[in-house]
């Protein structure tokens, strides 16, 4: 065999082999997971192959599997009927459909179980028992749902699909998007509709049971290679997804490492020139449990946290731009950015607007004062300067107001607000200046509909402007 040809072999898809058709994007991560052993969760629309998937896996791995609807599910299907012992306890009657004895478990439809009944499965999927005793066949466990519904969101989710409860989500190491037909190319969507129920070939069956067994060979010396590298860059991931509001649990740490380890071992076996950066982009993507909780992972957030973590990983640790986008208080990141020569005017101004849509009326005016009147107003990009210089021109410019308002109505309140809140300020303080331009101002632009809003914008420009002088000291 020459090398074009082994490489043709090497990269050649198992699963359309065995007739899954369209399943290259998720193909390194399912065989991820048969490398790995760890709890798999497909998720997708009725008609992506969730089952069937899952089932010519099973075939061809030639394992005692259990398909259970976990929808009909009732728990004597899964243990059988219990009957006293003489010894006083329970043992349980098997049926041909029992859990006993198998070494593949798929729980289909897991997201229309009965909460009751999802709190039995939970040691299965987290660890390979039942009423406490282990399941020491079980290899595998695999479920697949429908997208849940979010808050009544019957677009995108199904009625009846209901979200995980989180601990339950949180057990599956992948939690694959299915790919659809509308991304199938022309060629891959007449194959689905060609491809007949024709068993799977001996000899495709023993080149996924073989593809397995080198993954399992590989992964040992892929870990010592890059575990402590990526270490770091986990960190670092976990650290931007939390401030992006895509947190992951301390557990899912453990998980990423061994995802992204075992998607990259996949990879080689498919492409010995696989880079290590792409495989982890692609665990991640289907690692999050959120998805199966009915909430919303954004992949445009996914990748910016990567591209960030990946960076500042492979930088030195008193690196100023590590310690910047470590920081999680968008203040004091802008600050501490308008410190970095090394930054771009494009970067620099990326952060910054990031910043000032963080911060709330108040704090995003005594940011854009500081980088007024520090100079660094001049290094953003025209369009961000533009956007802090009407912040810095309400706080800079007197402010005057000519408007009737009825009395007690709820903008009176609020006008009462101010004034209540400017009149125990010191006249002759710069800072009432300042503060009075702000509060009026944001008063004539009906930024502030509510007497909280009043309180909130005067704190929020109070403690920016504290911070503001602590870091000046």
């Amino acid at each position: 065999m020459d090398q074009a040809e082994a490489a043709n072999t090497a990269t050649k898809s198992l699963l359309a082999d065995m007739g899954v058709i369209g399943m290259a994007p998720i193909e390194p991560v399912v065989l991820a997971a048969l490398v790995t052993a760890e709890p798999l969760l497909l998720i997708g629309p009725h008609g992506t192959a969730k089952s069937y998937l899952l089932n010519r896996i099973a075939m061809a791995l030639g394992l005692q599997w259990r398909h259970y609807n976990a929808s009909l599910l009732n728990f004597d299907d899964l243990v059988g009927y219990p009957l006293p012992n003489g010894n006083g306890s329970l043992q349980y009657v098997q049926t041909p459909s029992s859990i006993w004895g198998a070494e593949v478990v798929f729980l289909d439809e897991i997201s229309r179980c009965r909460p009751d009944l999802q709190n039995k499965l939970f040691p299965i999927i987290h660890e390979r028992r039942v009423q406490g005793i282990l399941l020491d066949k079980l290899v595998y466990r695999w479920s697949a749902m429908n997208p849940p519904l979010s808050d009544g969101d019957e677009e995108h989710g199904y009625r009846g699909s209901e979200p995980l409860d989180q601990a339950l989500a949180d057990r599956f190491a992948f939690v694959v998007e299915m790919p659809e037909w509308k991304h199938f190319s022309e060629q891959e969507q007449e194959q689905v509709i060609l491809r007949g129920e024709d068993t799977i070939a001996t000899t495709v069956a023993r080149r996924l049971q073989e593809r397995i067994q080198a993954g399992r060979a590989l992964l040992p010396s892929v870990r010592e290679m890059f575990g402590e590298k990526l270490a770091v860059y986990i960190r670092l991931l976990m650290a931007l997804l939390s401030q992006a509001e895509l947190g992951l649990s301390p557990r899912r740490g453990g998980m990423l490492l061994r995802n992204f380890l075992a998607v990259h071992t996949a990879r080689i076996l498919m492409d010995p020139e696989a880079e290590l950066r792409e495989s982890c982009l692609m665990a991640l993507n289907h690692s999050f449990p959120q998805r199966a909780m009915g909430i919303e992972v954004s992949r445009v957030k996914i990748l910016k946290c990567h591209r960030e973590a990946w960076q500042v990983a492979a930088l030195e640790d008193n690196d100023p731009c590590r310690l910047l986008i470590m920081e999680s208080d968008p203040l004091r990141r802008a600050l501490r950015a308008s410190r970095i020569k090394s930054l771009s005017s494009s970067e620099f101004s990326s952060i910054v607007a990031d910043c000032l849509a963080s911060l709330r009326p108040g704090g995003r005016h005594a940011l854009a004062a500081t980088l007024f009147e520090s100079g660094a107003a001049g290094n953003l990009v025209a369009a961000v300067a533009q956007q802090c210089g009407l912040l810095y021109g309400l706080i800079a410019t007197p402010q005057s107001i000519h408007e009737s308002v009825r009395a007690n109505s709820p903008r009176h309140h609020v006008w009462q607000r101010v004034v209540a809140a400017l009149a125990r300020m010191d006249p002759k303080d710069m800072e009432t200046t300042l503060t009075t331009n702000l509060l009026v101002g944001l008063f004539a632009t009906g930024e502030l509909s509510t007497d909280a809003d009043v309180d909130r914008a005067s704190t929020a420009w109070f403690e920016a402007r504290s911070q503001i002088k602590e870091r000046a000291a």
